[in-house]
């Protein structure tokens, strides 16, 4: 399996932008972000496993990692004012996949860097077979060796790839019209210095030219009538949703004064949780889920809140019930472990994070938690091969190797556990 994600790392290697600080892993808001994407991505022709994952870096950028995965910076994603602007990002992105404009980019990659300097880049790729490391529910850290050059597309391709976009957005019946709005937001970019430019301006062409290109294609395209009230509403609840978390408690509790509404109230609880002042925080949330009492997210965030309040076993039962009723969603399982470890019930845990890294087997906190019930009870080798793999994800190939090397030591020959040590080693630099 650590060979099939080396591979992915290499096929991604160029794709993450030097500055890019981290990817941003959370259940409710990939699920969000989701809901934006599925019209534009079925317009485009793409397969339902396209990922849209946030990077947490305040310039303004989106690139494609490889055909699964579309990557979005935090710092446009809080500068978009709407849900159709959001759609246009990633109509974009999506074109440039559906046109094939990385059948170029393995190879380059290959030819960039050795599979030594692959660390950095592993816990990109395990996000988008579904890890990461999640810190207060949303950041997973990661870092990057990539050379923008890479990633830099031709006018060509840009100009493909607008005309393609505007498409997708009028059949998924999205104003083309958001295309334009989307590149105003750089315009005089390209009178700055390099070293002040976002990275989107340094990897697309964005001249007047291409502007003008864009309101031509749009006032050629009209878009088909749909119903837009889901799109706006999870668009809401991500973007809120990582406001709250990324900007300061006060900024957010100003800004949602007064306001009653459900994202309001959402950030609200987010930023009292954070400040931290539990009890505002938890009277918020359970006023979401009198309204919403089947909504998954809102029990895992309640969890989360309880969790880091140092209240366990309250946090499981809020967990338990969002498990329940997203048994699919692997980041709210592993919180339940997560839960269960910090209650002290290790043999629940263990249960519930082995399913969890079933669905997501590259989740750094996930295996640390593994790696601690194992420990707990007296599991030695398994603890030692999931911190191996902790180690791998996070790009430490060398404390990765020697952990490995411990678990081959103490595991049965041929074992699950064995094979999987087994594999790290052989992903170790030569």
């Amino acid at each position: 399996m650590f060979r099939l994600i080396a591979a992915l790392a290499l096929s991604m290697l160029m794709a993450l932008p030097a500055s890019a600080r981290g990817l941003i892993r959370d259940a409710e808001m990939e699920y969000a972000l989701r809901q934006v994407a599925q019209p534009i991505l079925q317009a485009a022709g793409l397969p339902g496993s396209v990922r849209i994952l946030v990077i947490n870096d305040d310039s303004m950028n989106a690139f494609v990692g490889d055909a699964r995965a579309i990557f979005i910076h935090s710092g446009l994603l809080l500068r978009l004012d709407t849900a159709d602007q959001l759609q246009a990002v990633i109509a974009h992105e999506a074109a440039h996949i559906a046109n094939g404009h990385l059948t170029r980019r393995p190879a380059a990659a290959r030819s960039a860097q050795t599979a030594a300097r692959l660390g950095l880049i592993l816990s990109a790729a395990a996000a988008v077979a579904g890890g990461g490391e999640a810190a207060g529910g949303l950041l997973a850290g990661t870092s990057s060796v990539a050379r923008r050059s890479f990633f830099a597309h031709t006018r060509a391709e840009e100009s493909s790839a607008d005309q393609s976009s505007l498409a997708y957005l009028a059949e998924a019946g999205t104003d083309p019209k958001a295309a334009r709005e989307v590149l105003e937001l750089f315009r005089g970019q390209e009178l700055l210095s390099v070293g002040r430019q976002d990275p989107y301006a340094q990897t697309h062409p964005l001249t007047r030219d291409r502007i003008r290109a864009v309101e031509a294609y749009a006032a050629a395209v009209t878009p088909r009538s749909a119903d837009r009230a889901a799109v706006d509403y999870w668009y809401g609840r991500a973007v809120g949703k990582l406001s709250a978390f990324l900007r300061a408690p006060a900024w957010t509790l100003r800004r949602v004064d007064g306001k009653n509404d459900e994202i309001s109230v959402m950030r609200s609880a987010i930023a009292y949780h954070r400040r931290p002042d539990l009890d505002r925080a938890l009277h918020a949330i359970d006023s979401l889920l009198a309204g919403r009492p089947g909504d998954a997210f809102y029990h895992e965030l309640k969890g989360q809140f309880l969790l880091e309040a140092g209240q366990a076993q309250a946090a499981v039962a809020s967990y338990s019930r969002a498990a329940d009723l997203a048994p699919r969603q692997a980041l709210i399982q592993a919180g339940l472990g997560r839960a269960l470890v910090a209650a002290g019930r290790d043999a629940e845990a263990r249960a519930v994070l082995e399913r969890a890294r079933g669905r997501d087997p590259f989740s750094p906190r996930l295996l640390r938690d593994l790696a601690t019930v194992h420990a707990r009870l007296g599991q030695p080798g398994l603890a030692s091969v999931a911190t191996a793999e902790r180690y791998a994800v996070l790009g430490r190939l060398r404390d990765a190797g020697i952990h490995a090397e411990r678990a081959v030591g103490l595991l049965p020959r041929g074992s699950s556990g064995w094979l999987r040590a087994q594999d790290i080693l052989s992903a170790q630099p030569r």
